[in-house]
Order: structure tokens, then C-alpha cells, then sequence
């Protein structure tokens, strides 16, 4: 048989059926119905007959053919399965892809979506957790294989947040970082927490009290300053509500309608907004009462109690009434939205109100309990109802500027 030339492959014409032209040693070319033209070598190995697909005609030439099938054929020699390279390899191929594909941002937000799925972290902290991921951790580790990134190389991006006087910043950074990269573990896809060997780094700087008032003529000119605040009504609303309720600041602000029952007079807040994931109870003095019903009038009719400025389907900015003290000339060393809470405990307590009452008005629940529902909300509320009007009217002295005598528990 004349041996086999370019010309005769290219001239090659489709048949009804797939045929071979055979080059030698194995190698020949395959002519399918569609036209398509296919190197394949065919070998053996321990006496079992194997295949190896090499590369399309004309693309692959008939000397590029050869060429490769004596390369195979060496590797066969010197006792290595060409077959079995090529799968490891596409194996490996495949490996690299998935990780290069597992970026730190990609893990990051899935871990991100899988804790929301969950529903056992508060909203607010979840949009923390993820401002500060976008803004410090994936502008610069973010398109990073999750498994290439190393402590040293996470300890550089966490010191440009401390050396920019954001310590505070950095360990929280530092915590979310962990929380992503052991979830990754879990998941099979990296291997280690490599902030474990960050451990004493970046550490959260002590706690200071959240700035507040607590002198009973202090807090009358608070009251009275707010009285006499000029801007948004809604935010004023909210400024005289947080010392009648003392809740969170962001329980506050995201507040819904639909949360109110204002002819019974209760705030019933459920538990996937409130911090311990635990539903909670605010009986609502007759105070509080009507400053709901006067602001009702102006957003009653949408969802939030406190809507944004630009948008009434976002509920007010965080940093509101801050702001707002900030207007009446309250530094953040003086008040701040949290420090209405501190301010009702210190007081309650000095007047003699049962701590566990005042407690569970905070809403400072036990870690056991954070599951339960309404039944522990309602843990002391005859009393807590009692409290809540109690401390509105002694509040509406305090703003009159009287010599306020404390109305106190009655001794059970």
C-alpha cells in the first residue's frame, strides 16, 4: 500500500459511516459523516488495546501527527500511559479552574448568603459584616484564589486599617475574615483558618461606655432641647420616642406599623430584628402613644414609622438622630441614640424598679433564651407596663424643670 500523504488526507471525502486512513504504528486518521477529520493512535497496554484522541485535521498536520505519536510512543516505552497522563492532566486542569473560580469574594459572599438563609444574624449586623468585607478585605484579596491567600498576606491588608487609625476597624475586619475562612473549611474549600495565626493581633480595643446622661437636671434640659428641635418632623418624632421606649438605636429607626397596636398600646417587635434574635414586648405609654399617632398621620401610611428623607421604602439613616443631638449641641461624648438606654437603666434602677424588669425591658436576654418567643417577652409585663408609664411621667417633670420626686415601685 502506497504510503499516506497530505494531499490524499485532504481529499479525503465524508462517507455514510465513519472510515480510517491508516498511517502506521497505530496512527490514522478518522473521517466521520459530518466531515469532521480526526487524529487517533491506537495502542496497547499489559495486552489491553487503548485509545488516544491527538487533534483535528488539517489543524494537526500529518508530520504533526507523527511527531506526536513517536513522543507517545516513548512515553509508552519508558512505562507511562499516555491515556492515564491525559486524564491526571485534565484532572488537575480541573482542580485549578475550581479554585482559581473560589475566589476570596465569591466564598465570602456565599458564606454571606448562607448566614442570611439561616436568619440568626440581625440585619444591621449583616450589613456591617458586609461594608466592611467590600471595603477593606475584597478591593484587595477579593479576586485572590481563597486558597493562595496567606496570613502574612491578609496581616498587610489589616495593617493599612491600623496604620489609617482604624484599630477598632482591623480587629473587626480580622473577625469576619475568620468567620469566612472557617466556613470555607467546612465547605471543603480551602484548608485552614489562617487567622488563627493572627491571634493577638489586631485586638478589639477595650469597650468604652457608650456616652449618656443620667443627671436628672441634664436630662430635663435634653428633653426640653429637643422640644425646641427645627428640622424633619420624623426625625424629631424619633427623638422624643427613644427616651420613652429606650430599644436599640437601629430597632428604633427600622420600626414597622404594622409592629404597633396603639389602641392596646404595645410594641411588639419580632425576634429576626432584634439583636438576641429574641421577640420583644415595649408597652407604650400614653406618652409614647401620642407621638405615634401625631407622626402616624404624616407616614401612616407606608411601612416604615421612621422613613428615610429620599426614600420612604428605606427606613431613616443610622446615624439620624445622632446627628440630630450633634444639631442641638450634644457631643458624641455627652449622648448618643444608644445612650437613651443607659439613661433609662441607671435611673430605673436608682429608683428602685425590679432589675429584672428593667432588664428585660432592655431586652438583655440570656443566651438560653434567645430562641423563645412571645412567653418570655412577657416575663414581669403588668410590671414593666407600670415602669414604662412611670418613667414617661417622670420624664415630662424633668422636661418641666420641677423639682421631680421619682415615682417608685410599689414594695411587693
Amino acid at each position: 500500500m502506497p504510503p499516506i500523504t497530505d494531499i490524499a488526507l485532504r481529499k479525503a471525502k465524508p462517507r455514510d459511516k465513519p472510515y480510517k486512513m491508516a498511517v502506521g504504528n497505530g496512527l490514522y486518521l478518522l473521517i466521520n459523516p459530518t466531515g469532521s477529520k480526526l487524529w487517533r493512535w491506537k495502542y496497547r497496554v499489559a495486552g489491553k488495546e487503548k485509545l488516544l484522541a491527538l487533534s483535528a485535521y488539517p489543524t494537526f498536520s500529518l508530520q504533526d501527527a507523527r511527531q506526536r505519536c513517536e513522543e507517545e510512543r516513548r512515553r509508552l516505552a519508558l512505562g507511562e500511559d499516555p491515556s492515564e497522563t491525559r486524564k491526571a492532566q485534565k484532572m488537575a486542569k480541573t482542580r485549578a479552574d475550581v479554585i482559581a473560580a473560589d475566589t476570596f469574594e465569591r466564598v465570602a459572599r456565599e458564606w454571606m448568603a448562607w448566614r442570611e438563609s439561616r436568619g440568626d444574624t440581625a440585619e444591621t449586623t449583616a450589613s456591617k459584616d458586609r461594608w466592611r468585607l467590600e471595603s477593606y478585605l475584597f478591593p484587595h484579596i477579593g479576586q485572590r484564589p481563597i486558597t493562595e491567600i496567606t496570613a502574612l498576606e491578609l496581616r498587610d491588608v489589616l495593617k493599612k486599617a491600623e496604620d489609617a487609625g482604624k484599630r477598632e476597624t482591623a480587629s473587626r475586619v480580622k473577625i469576619n475574615a475568620g468567620q469566612v475562612f472557617r466556613w470555607a473549611v467546612l465547605e471543603g474549600r480551602t484548608h485552614s483558618d489562617i487567622t488563627a495565626s493572627l491571634r493577638g493581633l489586631f485586638t478589639t480595643p477595650k469597650p468604652t461606655h457608650r456616652a449618656t446622661i443620667t443627671d436628672p437636671k441634664q436630662i430635663g434640659e435634653l428633653l426640653r432641647a429637643i422640644e425646641g428641635y427645627t428640622g424633619q418632623f420624623v426625625t424629631l418624632s424619633a427623638l422624643k420616642l427613644a427616651p420613652l421606649v429606650f430599644v436599640r438605636p437601629g430597632e428604633l429607626r427600622q420600626a414597622a406599623w404594622s409592629e404597633f397596636d396603639l389602641d392596646q398600646a404595645m410594641w411588639r417587635i419580632p425576634g429576626e430584628r432584634m439583636k438576641m434574635k429574641a421577640a420583644h414586648l415595649v408597652p407604650l405609654s400614653t406618652q409614647a402613644v401620642e407621638v405615634l399617632r401625631e407622626l402616624h398621620k404624616l407616614t401612616g401610611h407606608g411601612h416604615y414609622v421612621f422613613p428615610g428623607v429620599r426614600t420612604a421604602t428605606r427606613p431613616m439613616s443610622e446615624n439620624t438622630v445622632n446627628a440630630a443631638l450633634r444639631g442641638l449641641g450634644y457631643t458624641t461624648e455627652q449622648m448618643t441614640g444608644h445612650g437613651f438606654r443607659s439613661m433609662a437603666a441607671t435611673r430605673l434602677n436608682e429608683m428602685g424598679w425590679n432589675a429584672d424588669a428593667i432588664e428585660r425591658q432592655l431586652a438583655h436576654a440570656e443566651s438560653n433564651k434567645v430562641r423563645e418567643a412571645y412567653t418570655h417577652a412577657a416575663q414581669y409585663l403588668d410590671e414593666r407596663r407600670d415602669m414604662m408609664q412611670a418613667w414617661a411621667d417622670y420624664l415630662d417633670g424633668l422636661r418641666a424643670g420641677g423639682n421631680v420626686v421619682p415615682i417608685r415601685a410599689q414594695a411587693g
